[in-house]
């Protein structure tokens, strides 16, 4: 008896001085990141690898698109859950609204997307994606709505983000296949996946001449320390043979 008291004590010392070994921290580093908050039309608070970034928005329609549309703009306006954390702002917050018509009804769709000087742009993500999270005012018409992102090979995939039919604000959040590739080993070519842009298609038997959407605060939730390795600033070290280092 004493002799397995000495046992399970001695496994009890053992265990609480390696305590400390499966206390260390590791290199996961949950954090949000908003992409856009539709307050400031291209002034967006975005830093990747130091550098702040900024675009506008445009829309790209289907064929059969109506003649003047589709039409955007920045309105007043917010989801209710986002208003606290609004309070004591000095700006007023806004939403990115389009109205699209189309001449007949059938297989009808628009894009929205970022732009740069005037070129589609894609917004690059920060570490390990698992989530993307946006608001989005639904008109209750069955229309649907399609998240696009690049993976790090250069390969588009759409993302379905469900049914419209529903009337004003919603959260949507959409989560990031373990399979998707995000980074790429390559010195060349897309470093991270990005975003693409989102694409709303209508339901072939729906109404098409009269629909409006809002989009809202547009962020994600990341590992960011997930591709940051030691000695991870050397990768980009220019030897002189080539402009950009690469």
């Amino acid at each position: 008896m004493k002799r397995g008291l000495k046992v399970l004590f001695g496994l009890a010392c053992a265990f609480m001085i390696g305590l400390p070994m499966f206390a260390q921290p590791n290199s996961k580093s949950i954090e949000t990141f908003v992409m856009d908050d539709f307050d400031s039309a291209g002034a967006q608070n975005y830093v990747y690898n130091g550098e702040k970034l900024s675009w506008d928005w445009g829309v790209n329609s289907s064929r059969f698109v109506a003649e003047g549309y589709p039409k955007t703009g920045y309105y007043d306006g917010i989801p209710n859950s986002l208003k606290v954390f609004k309070k004591g702002s000095d700006i007023d917050p806004k939403v990115f609204g389009v109205k699209t018509a189309f001449n007949r009804k059938g297989d009808n769709w628009f894009e929205v997307y970022p732009m740069k000087d005037g070129k589609p742009y894609e917004i690059p993500f920060i570490g390990d994606v698992t989530q993307v999270d946006f608001w989005v005012w639904g008109a209750n018409y069955k229309y649907f709505l399609e998240l696009m992102v690049r993976d790090a090979l250069g390969r588009v995939h759409v993302l379905q983000c469900g049914s419209l039919a529903f009337n004003g604000w919603r959260n949507i959040i959409i989560n990031i296949p373990g399979w998707l590739q995000q980074h790429s080993h390559l010195r060349s070519g897309p470093e991270n996946m990005t975003f693409v842009g989102f694409r709303i298609r209508s339901d072939a038997e729906e109404y098409v001449d009269n629909y409006v959407i809002f989009f809202d605060q547009i962020k994600y939730t990341s590992n960011s320390l997930s591709y940051i390795y030691d000695g991870y600033e050397l990768k980009d070290v220019d030897f002189g043979d080539s402009g950009d280092g690469k």
